[in-house]
């Protein structure tokens, strides 16, 4: 596919979007994320992904653009990324010994054209230990994270098991996303 622009600075879906073998250039806007709480969790991430694939197809109507968001819900809670260490140790031990879900949701967007999907994976950590929480925090990889732990790093030592696609809670749903970006072509 031609003229494929991720609007996403995040590492983790650039190297899964190379991995599946696609070319593409990352442009980002500055999208101030409107995290509106009447959404269920699905249309949230949905939304999210909008704002940022709208944004960049805007100025780039030629080519398919691609927005995503993920975020990680414990009991209907939405955990963001944490804002400071204080907030991700609360995270943690929030998600300690139990089972939450994490949705990604993805829009494609090309002139007036838009497809958007959902991918939603349950994962469930094991009971965590404060030393455990405080040794992962200031390791430093929860920053800039979803619920504050990262599957594929340091943070795989947290998790008992998970049911659906492990891309997902990396932050890309890869495999859905080829048959998603065929259809839409």
């Amino acid at each position: 596919m031609n003229n494929l622009i991720l609007a996403s600075a995040s590492p983790r879906r650039k190297e899964l979007l190379e991995l599946a073998g696609f070319d593409f250039e990352i442009i980002t806007a500055d999208v101030d994320e409107v995290l509106d709480a009447s959404l269920t969790p699905s249309q949230l991430v949905m939304s999210l992904a909008f704002q940022k694939a709208s944004a960049v197809a805007a100025e780039h109507k030629q080519s398919t653009v691609i927005g995503a968001d993920t975020v990680v819900v414990l009991d209907g809670k939405v955990l963001g990324k944490p804002h400071g260490n204080t907030e991700a140790k609360a995270m943690l031990t929030e998600l300690s010994g139990r089972t939450h879900e994490v949705y990604t949701g993805v829009c494609l967007i090309k002139g007036d054209k838009m497809h958007q999907f959902f991918e939603c994976t349950k994962v469930s950590f094991y009971p965590l230990e404060s030393e455990l929480i405080d040794s992962y925090v200031a390791s430093g990889e929860c920053n800039d994270k979803a619920g504050a732990y990262g599957i594929q790093g340091k943070g795989c030592v947290l998790v008992k098991g998970i049911e659906g696609d492990y891309f997902n809670v990396v932050g890309f749903p890869v495999a859905r996303f080829c048959r998603e970006i065929k259809a839409f072509a």
